[in-house]
């Protein structure tokens, strides 16, 4: 395929983004049909994504950039949203709120925004939702887990939808951590176990739900402890549940914790399986003290192992981006075409202007495909329907799925 257009700068839209000034423009593109040029006549549309591009999580981060970006590329040589060329504008969040909600604001001043692929972090997602959200912006996440983002903070008991313009791919922690537990304890046989999470929206959340589960199960939660998403030095929480004598150690965070909690773990003589979340499955967990034996849940099945997933895994190594896709590729790039597929459909009977936004966000909650990472529909407060997750092991240098461990929570 040929190499995509890459990322829009400020000094490019300033002259190329004036959707009236642009009814003679033509701009040449690859399609499908017989290499013929696509019609861009009607300007330039952005799709952009808030997303770890720097920082400890930029491997997860950079994925799913890569895996945008091959999807706006396809839909321009396809010339899937006819008359318009589609551009896709990357922000990097470093994982904080703060310059999350920065580049939220950025990206809805812009009139030719037509959606956000990401974010990553259900925290930076609570303050990216209603910014965008005031523009009809819609957003969509390969990565968010955190349930009161779609169903607010009485979420398992009280559901009320927060945002209309906002969608996830991923399932659940109310899903995702009761099924680590159902694992942890049933197949996997740990009945002690000490649960740390880092405090964050992710983590806490998701250490709850898993913890809720355990108990019912009959396993004992011998601890509950936290520690900092920057700390380095985990001898004092370690000393704490060593004394307990537990025989797992479950973790609500992400892998730049994970990695050296696990390494120190076994220093300290507490040999015993480090479990996690989708946060955690990343080579670099590995790379950072990851052990054998260790174990995580991720949303959906592995890549690899769908076919609906072949195309894209394919394509992407065509596209000889530096690096992988990770976690959350397939996601991404699903995320993506739901936007493009939502924005073809909503100008199908007329032409791009701000108003057209709801239209769009009504296109999405409408969406019936199948994306690479399976079927792709939404429920009444935007989450998935798909509620398949995986567990991995770490083998060798990364985690591999556990053979027959693909399914759905069932309580």
């Amino acid at each position: 395929m040929t190499r995509r257009r890459t990322i829009v700068t400020a000094a490019i839209l300033a002259g190329a983004l004036g959707l009236t000034a642009c009814g003679t423009n033509r701009e040449e593109a690859t399609g499908t049909g017989g290499g013929a040029a696509c019609d861009t006549s009607k300007g330039t549309l952005i799709i952009g994504m808030i997303a770890p591009l720097s920082g400890g999580l930029s491997a997860l981060g950079l994925g799913m950039k890569n895996s945008a970006d091959l999807a706006v590329d396809q839909a321009n040589q396809k010339c899937t949203v006819p008359g318009y060329q589609l551009a896709f504008q990357p922000e990097d969040d470093q994982a904080t709120p703060q310059i999350a909600g920065q580049a939220a604001t950025k990206l809805a001043s812009d009139p030719s925004v037509v959606g956000v692929v990401g974010t990553l972090n259900s925290s930076t997602a609570q303050v990216v939702q209603p910014i965008l959200s005031e523009r009809d912006i819609p957003m969509i996440s390969p990565a968010n887990t955190g349930p009161a983002l779609t169903m607010g903070e009485n979420a398992a008991t009280a559901p009320s939808r927060q945002f209309d313009n906002y969608f996830r791919v991923a399932t659940t922690d109310l899903i995702q951590g009761p099924f680590a537990a159902n694992y942890l304890v049933q197949t996997a046989g740990k009945k002690n176990i000490a649960v740390i999470d880092d405090g964050k929206t992710y983590g806490s959340g998701l250490a709850e739900q898993f913890s809720q589960q355990a108990t019912k199960l009959g396993a004992k939660v011998v601890a509950r402890e936290k520690v900092g998403e920057r700390d380095t030095d985990f001898s004092g929480v370690i000393t704490r549940i060593r004394a307990l004598n537990p025989d797992a150690v479950y973790y609500g965070g992400e892998y730049p914790v994970a990695g050296p909690l696990s390494a120190q773990l076994a220093a300290a003589g507490l040999n015993v399986p480090l479990m996690g979340g989708d946060g955690i499955v990343d080579a670099q967990f590995v790379a950072l003290g990851g052990r054998p034996g260790d174990l995580a849940t991720n949303v959906g099945a592995p890549a690899a192992s769908l076919p609906s997933a072949q195309q894209f895994i394919k394509d992407y190594a065509a596209a000889n981006y530096p690096e992988e896709f990770s976690a959350y590729g397939a996601f991404t790039y699903d995320s993506t075409n739901v936007i493009i597929a939502a924005l073809a459909k909503a100008l199908a009977n007329g032409d791009y202007s701000e108003a057209k936004r709801a239209d769009i966000v009504k296109a999405v909650q409408d969406t019936k495909i199948d994306g690479a990472g399976g079927p792709i529909s939404f429920d009444q407060y935007g989450d998935t329907t798909n509620k398949v997750l995986t567990v991995y092991t770490v083998e060798g240098d990364n985690f591999a799925p556990v053979e027959g461990s693909t399914g759905s929570f069932t309580g």
